[in-house]
């Protein structure tokens, strides 16, 4: 009975996804092609198949629904900082979380790429933006933090060391799909995001054949 009942809760969630999930591409679709001030919550749910009042367990107002996080994917990133072996850098525990999220991101890279341009005309959804990735990074940082043993010590925040292998992580991470959305055809995005870690680990040595400057 009780598996029974894990079960079921877990296909609600995973239904509560889907559907915001559609809600955010739907929003994104439509602001790309129509700008952002001419879609309505009404356009995006009909859009993505549910009801303004569905719209609104999951987004607080129309704007929310531009302001793309990634809550899932950053809590399983977190949880594996946590539980993963002692023995690995936090720097490598990061990048093969990441690697685990890596096909949900190279599927819906156009969706990315939309999101871009988007926010690229409509400046207070990009300061909405960058706050929400600083508060996502920070939750990071803290995590990196605790698994160093770190955590609440020197003052107030996770510290210098989280702080930067959280930062560090990822930028490559937005680094590499940026790269490698304006090369698609040139290489995979997984040999680009595991280049972009490689150099990194490497400590950024000047590519062969390039000056100084």
């Amino acid at each position: 009975m009780r598996e029974k009942s894990a079960a079921h809760a877990g296909l609600r969630e995973r239904k509560k996804q889907a559907t915001r999930v559609a809600l955010v591409e739907a929003a994104v679709r439509l602001g790309a092609k129509h700008g952002v001030e001419h879609v309505t919550v009404d356009a995006i749910s009909r859009a993505a198949g549910v009801s303004p009042r569905t719209f609104f367990n999951y987004f607080t107002c129309r704007d929310d629904v531009f302001v793309l996080t990634n809550e899932e994917p950053s809590a399983r990133i977190r949880r594996a900082m946590s539980e993963a072996s002692p023995d690995l850098t936090p720097l490598h525990v990061l990048r093969e979380a990441m690697t685990v999220e890596l096909a949900e991101i190279e599927r819906r890279h156009d969706l990315w790429r939309l999101h871009a341009e988007l926010l690229r005309k409509s400046p207070h959804l990009l300061a909405r933006t960058i706050g929400a990735h600083v508060e996502d990074e920070l939750a990071l940082a803290k995590a990196v933090a605790e698994r160093v043993g770190t955590s609440g010590a020197g003052g107030p925040g996770p510290g210098l060391y989280p702080r930067l292998v959280a930062a560090v992580g990822v930028t490559a991470l937005r680094v590499a799909a940026e790269h490698w959305s304006a090369r698609q055809d040139e290489a995979l995005f997984t040999d680009v995001f595991d280049e972009a870690f490689e150099q990194l680990a490497a400590g950024l040595p000047t590519p062969s054949g390039c000056g100084a400057h």
